[in-house]
This record gives C-alpha cells, structure tokens and sequence, in this order.
C-alpha cells in the first residue's frame, strides 16, 4: 500500500474477525479491534504482533447489543478508510434472549448495532469502504417484516439466518443509497463461505485448533480463508461498491470471487422496509 489505511473490524477479537484484522496488519494496516473485552482485545493484538512485528493495532470498547453506548465508542475514532462489519452472535439455545434494548439479540447484534453504528460513524465514511460480513445461511431465509424480532416464532438457527440477510440487504441497500447521494464511499458485502474452527489455525490465547476431519477439508476450509473475501473487499482498487464477494468453490471455500446476489438479497421494496424499521427500532434516522 501507499499509504498507511485505517480499518475498524468490530468482533476483531476472535474468528472471522481476528484472521480479518491479522491478514490487514500484514498489509500494513493499522487496525482497530472492535470489542467488549479489553483483554481478549490486548489477546488478540499481542497473536496479531506475534506473526506481524510492529503491527499498529488498537482496541475499540464496542459492545452492539447495546444501541445507547454506540455514540460513545464511534466518538473514540479519528479516522477511518474503511470499516469491517463482521462481529456477529450466533445462539443455539431454544429460548429466546434479548438484548439490554429489548431485541431479539442476535437481530440487535448483527443487524441493529451495525446499523446504528453505521449512522455514528457517517462523519469518518465520506470516503470510506464499508464492508458487511454476511453468511451462506443467508441464501436459504426469507425476511418476515412483521416479525423481525422472532417474537411469534423463534428458532435459533433461523433467526441467525434472517439476522445474516438483513446485514446483506442492509449493505446492498446501503451502497445505493450512497450512489443516488454521489458519494465517494462505498459499501461491499462478502461472506467467508464455510469456515470451520476445526480448519483454522491456532493462535495464542485466541484459538486452538481441534482435531480435524479430511472430509471437511475437501468441502470446506478454515477461518482464516473466510477471512480473505473481506480483506481484499477493503484493499483491492478493483473492487467496486454493491458488488458481492465470497469463496471461489461452491461459495464454499477457496480464494475470493465475484458472485452475483441472490434477488432477495437486493429486492428494494424489502431493502426500503428494512432500513425504515431499523430507523424505527433505533431511534435513528440513517440518512445517505
């Protein structure tokens, strides 16, 4: 690079989002974890220093699920090329949890934080990447606007899902918006395909590498490859505002490609909906 870029990556402590910030600190990024832990923060940087020598990397306290402290922590940055939409909750458990606002917590988490935080940050993005990590689970999950919360029917896996593909409409529809406003910003979406903790390399304190099956291997790879559709989204001159990467195999696995949206993903009348209820269950006005 020419020049030193600045990227935030919320969730940059862990998965997705510490093999995202690693793979940008060796391009020589100076990266900004975003993450409640101050000290899984300090973990990660020291894993991150470990394989890049005098890595510039620095923490955001930063906690989505909670829409009132999101002001705060965008009031903590300076400047920023491009931000990483990747931290994410995924629940297994049947019972339905909320967050400290009173959402379902993995729609507050995944799709609402980012969504507010997105409208915090609009000063710093005038000529910013903004890149939403989505999910292949997305493909198979349809919105239901009048249930976004999964108050009348939760499933854990489902609700994940929907939580996944509102972030991707929320960054499709993001990216028009910017265009129809002639901004100089842009927003990407990707998705790290089937990334699975048992094909993903160790690193100290912030993760360790289970048995792995061959199997796997063959379909599927670690979280560290599903990190490369979101580094490239943000360095990559060729890459281009509401386009959409993922793993080159399947949408599974492999180097990055340039896939094309499923229409449900980019459908505006449900892209309008959305971002009006998001305004709505913010208290924000989100305007680009």
């Amino acid at each position: 690079m020419a020049r030193t870029v600045n990227v935030l990556v919320t969730g940059g402590n862990a998965g997705i989002g510490y093999f995202t910030a690693e793979q940008l600190a060796e391009a020589g990024a100076t990266v900004v974890l975003g993450s409640r832990s101050q000290t899984k923060a300090d973990t990660a940087a020291d894993a991150i220093r470990a394989r890049v020598p005098g890595a510039d990397i620095r923490h955001l306290p930063l906690d989505l699920g909670d829409l009132s402290s999101l002001k705060s922590s965008a009031d903590g940055l300076e400047k920023l090329d491009a931000v990483v939409f990747n931290a994410g909750v995924a629940l297994d458990s049947l019972d339905r949890e909320e967050s400290v606002d009173g959402h379902e917590l993995m729609f507050a988490t995944n799709h609402l934080g980012h969504f507010a935080l997105t409208h915090w940050l609009a000063p710093l993005l005038t000529t910013a990447r903004i890149i939403t990590v989505g999910s292949f689970a997305a493909r198979s999950e349809r919105l239901d606007l009048d249930d976004l919360q999964s108050i009348n029917a939760y499933d854990p896996k489902r609700t994940y899902g929907r939580s996944k593909l509102a972030q991707m409409i929320f960054g499709f529809e993001l990216d028009r918006r910017l265009r129809a406003a002639g901004s100089r910003a842009m927003s990407v979406v990707v998705h790290p395909g089937g990334a699975l903790d048992s094909l993903t390399p160790s690193r100290p304190g912030v993760h360790t590498r289970p048995a792995s099956t061959r199997v796997a291997g063959l379909l599927l790879h670690g979280k560290d490859s599903g990190a490369m559709p979101a580094v490239k989204a943000v360095l990559d001159p060729d890459v281009e505002g509401g386009q959409l990467w993922g793993p080159r195999q399947f949408g599974l696995r492999g180097k990055p490609h340039l896939e094309r949206p499923h229409a449900h993903m980019t459908d505006p009348e449900t892209a309008a909906a959305l971002w009006q209820k998001s305004c709505e269950l913010t208290g924000l006005d989100l305007d680009v």
